[in-house]
């Protein structure tokens, strides 16, 4: 039997601020502009102790961490059977969720 052809993903887009906004304000019955002030404070807060911690949880959403990725050396690599030249890269931190 012949593999069939994969179809071609669709651009999934997120929800926005204001799509989020709107939905939170309809379910809880507040004002869509005072929603809007929470989020972001939330925003705020969260990014204050990302910073200052490296680590903050939503209850019953998600954890944020930071994680720092090492320094990569330059130097020639075997990707998928070649060989490739690589550029060094510096250390750099990144935001994960969980």
């Amino acid at each position: 039997m012949a593999p069939k052809a994969m179809k071609a993903m669709k651009a999934v887009t997120s929800i926005s601020k204001t799509g989020l906004a709107e939905a939170v304000a309809t379910a809880t019955e507040l004002k869509k502009s005072d929603i809007m002030k929470v989020l972001t404070s939330l925003a705020e807060v969260v990014q204050k102790e990302v910073k200052k911690t490296g680590k903050v949880t939503l209850p019953g959403m998600c954890m944020i961490k930071t994680r720092v990725k090492p320094a990569t050396k330059a130097g020639k690599r075997e990707m998928f059977g070649k060989v490739c030249v690589v550029k060094a890269k510096p250390a750099r931190t990144v935001v994960k969720a969980f």
